[in-house]
């Protein structure tokens, strides 16, 4: 039987729920992601300046408890909020910790 939460998790969202990637207010990169695998694949994509902006906003834990329905995701990103995660070593971390759940979830839907 799949787990239904993980299906919420991968699923592919409609374009207005989207993440949309900008450096500052009203600089928009041209990126978004749409899927929990979109949105690993971006990390590794998109300026490291955005990743800091929607760090810092709260964007990435609102977008991924909100929208993707997925809390744990959230919290694990939050923990690199609190601890000031910038640069490089942002855009790595962040996309271990998603790389990874995508990884969980996929393995939870396909059981």
């Amino acid at each position: 039987m799949r787990d239904s939460r993980a299906s919420r998790i991968l699923r592919k969202l409609p374009r207005e729920k989207a993440f949309y990637f900008f450096t500052s207010i009203g600089n928009y990169t041209g990126e978004k992601a749409a899927s929990l695998k979109e949105f690993v694949e971006k990390t590794r994509e998109v300026n490291v300046q955005s990743l800091e902006f929607h760090l810092h906003r709260g964007d990435f834990e609102r977008w991924t408890a909100e929208t993707l329905e997925d809390n744990k995701l959230a919290d694990q990103i939050g923990r690199l909020k609190r601890l000031g995660t910038s640069g490089e070593s942002l855009r790595d971390q962040l996309h271990l910790i998603a790389s990874k759940r995508y990884e969980e979830q996929k393995a939870d839907y396909s059981v």
